[in-house]
């Protein structure tokens, strides 16, 4: 179940926000033994992230977590699996920091409540955003290689990961209850989420579930002297490796259809492609829509809650253009967003 703050925080303006969890990083990054001389921020969306710039001259990624799921047994089991690709893999990625006191996460009480703070080493590179075809083949590349490493990791003592066996990953079910239940746009939702649900038992029945990323795109990717490098591993849980696959897909259907063959072939540069059917596949593809969607309505993240209306309509007609057509879409329309 995702841990948030107290109703409060909700109600503050982003700028608000943003000023209150500066603070909350500053502090954490002391628990970190991180002596401040900068702190900026990076991203204010899902979590809220912020660059510090140490006195030694090193710079270092705190993450304030506001609309995380993650336990404090996940986070020690994300962070394990983190610090063995970096050492046991050519792969890219933050290394997590520990507390002066010697674990993974520390806790900052404010008015608002107790916010989660991580800390990691800083990726240089841009982010990649939307992936062009050599970016994608190396994203493809990159995810086979976590779940390869996968298939030989173990959860350390205290760790812990979710099963993601529904296309909320856990989460409470806002979704179905956003439409009037008799609408056409509810029994819409109630017929992708049976889909979907099925579609994610199957694959697991067909590609045995393994650690997974689980938000593997191009917002979670750097660019840096043609290599990549892969961070924000909040979402990781355990999963078909053809779930990841379909995830990092749902993000690319924008594209042009060359860029998500790239994934796939990248993909099959390092091991072979999960065989699930392709109807499976589409299902869960479209599994990432209802999640998106489902997130925005239980978000804390003041402009995030703002888009959930129209982000809705087109959750809808992405759908009703998948049960029309089989195929999973963001551009039904003229649509190439989120």
């Amino acid at each position: 179940m995702r841990r948030t703050p107290e109703e409060g925080y909700a109600s503050l303006a982003s700028g608000e926000q943003v000023d209150l969890l500066r603070e909350v990083a500053r502090t954490g990054a002391g628990h970190f033994g991180l002596e401040v001389r900068g702190i900026e921020l990076v991203r204010h969306e899902f979590n809220t992230t912020f660059r510090v710039d140490g006195s030694d001259g090193h710079r270092f990624a705190v993450r304030v977590n506001t609309n995380s799921f993650s336990s404090p047994e996940h986070i020690r089991a994300q962070h394990a699996w983190m610090r063995a690709l970096a050492a046991e893999t050519s792969l890219r990625l933050p290394v997590p920091l520990r507390t002066v006191a010697g674990a993974d996460h520390t806790m900052v009480p404010t008015r608002h409540g107790e916010f989660v703070v991580v800390a990691a080493s800083w990726l240089d590179g841009e982010d990649v955003g939307e992936c062009d075809p050599i970016q994608a083949r190396a994203m493809g590349r990159a995810m086979a290689a976590m779940h390869a490493h996968a298939e030989r990791w173990a959860l350390p003592p205290g760790g812990r990961l979710s099963s993601f066996t529904d296309p909320f990953f856990g989460d409470d079910d806002r979704l179905s209850h956003a439409f009037p239940a008799d609408s056409r746009e509810a029994d819409l939702v109630r017929w992708s989420l049976r889909r979907c649900r099925d579609a994610i038992l199957t694959a697991e029945r067909d590609c045995p579930p393994v650690v997974v990323h689980g938000d593997l795109h191009g917002g979670n990717l750097k660019w840096h002297r043609d290599e990549l490098a892969v961070f924000d591993f909040d979402d990781c849980g355990i999963a078909s490796p053809a779930l990841d696959l379909a995830i990092a897909t749902f993000y690319l259907r924008g594209s042009a259809p060359r860029v998500e063959e790239r994934l796939r072939g990248g993909y099959g540069d390092v091991r072979s492609l999960p065989d699930v059917a392709p109807a499976v596949f589409e299902a869960l593809v479209a599994s990432r829509q209802l999640l998106l969607a489902n997130d925005l309505l239980l978000s804390t993240t003041e402009h995030l809650r703002a888009q959930a209306r129209g982000y809705l309509d087109r959750t809808v007609d992405r759908l009703g253009h998948w049960r029309e057509t089989g195929h999973f879409s963001l551009t039904p329309g003229t649509d190439r967003g989120r």
